[in-house]
């Protein structure tokens, strides 16, 4: 099977027998996408929750509104046709000692935003392992859609 890492605002998409995986998720949101018809799927890290947060031209990967449809016009292109699915992952508040009271931490705003993209997209959420204080890793199987999450408390998750 062969793997492919996705960076830090990024995103890549595959079918078959092909592993998407990101790794170092705090604050940031990893999106799986997947059609289980065609065995089709993406997958984005996003570091921010609006590309309007960053001063320079930002990457398809870096906000969840720009790496949704950016996911989905790569999936038709590899012959996604079908209801897609999304899973969430990531969207931690890595310091939150730090937020003034009553803040909303940049993890949960990227949760957020990512929820809209998919919901935007009519893309239903199947699966989530997002919140918390702590980061995660992801190692998304296209060929069936299972997307194992490997937390830093040593918890694993299969979504």
């Amino acid at each position: 099977m062969t793997q492919h890492t996705v960076g830090i605002a990024d995103l890549t998409a595959g079918a078959g027998d092909i592993t998407l995986v990101t790794i170092g998720l705090g604050s940031c949101v990893a999106i799986a996408l997947h059609d289980r018809a065609t065995r089709v799927g993406a997958l984005a890290h996003v570091l921010l929750p609006h590309h309007a947060l960053t001063a320079d031209t930002p990457s398809a990967g870096k906000a969840a509104s720009t790496a949704v449809p950016a996911m989905l016009s790569r999936m038709q292109a590899l012959g996604a046709r079908h209801e897609i699915e999304a899973r969430l992952v990531g969207g931690a508040s890595m310091f939150p000692a730090l937020l003034a009271p009553g803040a909303i931490s940049l993890g949960a705003r990227n949760v957020q935003a990512a929820r809209a993209a998919c919901a935007a997209h009519d893309i239903p959420i199947v699966g989530e392992a997002v919140g918390g204080d702590f980061g995660r890793s992801v190692s998304f199987d296209v060929s069936t859609g299972r997307v194992h999450v490997r937390s830093v408390r040593g918890d694993d998750v299969v979504l």
